[in-house]
């Protein structure tokens, strides 16, 4: 912003210094003022606004600093309590574990607390012979969409395993089927109670090839790959290319780990 010439601008080079400075002060305190007039017009029609705003943000920010606090300090107790349960359980006292276990199941310490603890307390009655409590908590993890994917699955798998006797064949097929999979974690076990079902179900079409497919599965645990191989044979499905013994393990290899090494040489 430049002032207009003016007739008594003076000559003297001095004079004229002067009063250029003393323009450039006026014109710097027009413009400090003019701002704060447009400071005060912004505070006086956006300051409370923008005050409640802030003081909002504050106050969720605290909420959410002491949730995160209360959180951990919840998962500390709750890992702590599991640790107190699984003594008790290993020294026999069930009841003291189901205390422990019952109040984790019922906090919010997350859902994956929770479940855990609720297949806790699944197993916890099933050794005491309360089978309904046992398939009801089972039923409760498998069946709660927020709950971990693999806690879910085994939820799933060993309510069948705890009522199997219990349920119809079909509602076992149905409910394991997806498990009963070559490549699920869950093939083994999930397949055998399925074999087992199209056993009562007439259906050893579909039992002996199942079985037949758990005992080829080297992922499967060893154990219950040798009943597979059994139940195989009986059903008229050969599992294996040898011939198998009375526990289901092939002779060939049976044999063949039997003799001794060649020694180097002969």
């Amino acid at each position: 912003m430049a002032l207009p010439p003016s007739n008594s601008t003076p000559t003297n080079p001095k004079s004229a210094e002067r009063l250029a400075a003393q323009q450039d002060v006026f014109l710097r305190e027009v413009d400090d003022a003019l701002r704060q007039d447009q400071m005060e017009g912004f505070f006086t029609r956006y300051g409370k606004p923008l005050i409640a705003a802030i003081v909002l943000a504050l106050v969720a920010f605290g909420g959410w600093l002491y949730w995160n606090h209360r959180q951990n300090q919840q998962r500390d107790a709750d890992a702590e309590a599991y640790v107190q349960a699984i003594d008790s359980m290993k020294s026999g006292n069930l009841d003291a574990a189901k205390g422990k276990l019952e109040a984790i199941a019922k906090g919010s310490g997350g859902k994956g607390s929770a479940a855990s603890a609720k297949l806790m307390l699944a197993g916890i009655a099933a050794e005491q012979k309360r089978l309904p409590d046992a398939v009801k908590l089972y039923d409760e993890v498998a069946n709660d969409a927020k709950a971990p994917q693999p806690l879910r699955d085994l939820a799933a798998v060993r309510g069948v395993a705890a009522n199997f006797d219990g349920m119809k064949p079909e509602d076992v097929v149905a409910r394991l089927k997806p498990y009963a999979a070559p490549g699920n974690p869950w093939f083994g076990v999930a397949g055998e109670m399925v074999g087992m079902a199209y056993i009562k179900m007439n259906k050893q079409d579909q039992a002996g090839p199942l079985f037949a497919a758990i005992a080829k599965d080297e992922q499967v645990e060893s154990g219950l790959r040798s009943r597979a191989r059994q139940l195989a044979a009986v059903l008229g499905v050969d599992a294996i290319d040898d011939v198998v013994d009375e526990r289901g393990e092939p002779l060939g290899k049976t044999q063949a780990s039997a003799q001794p090494a060649p020694v180097a040489g002969e």
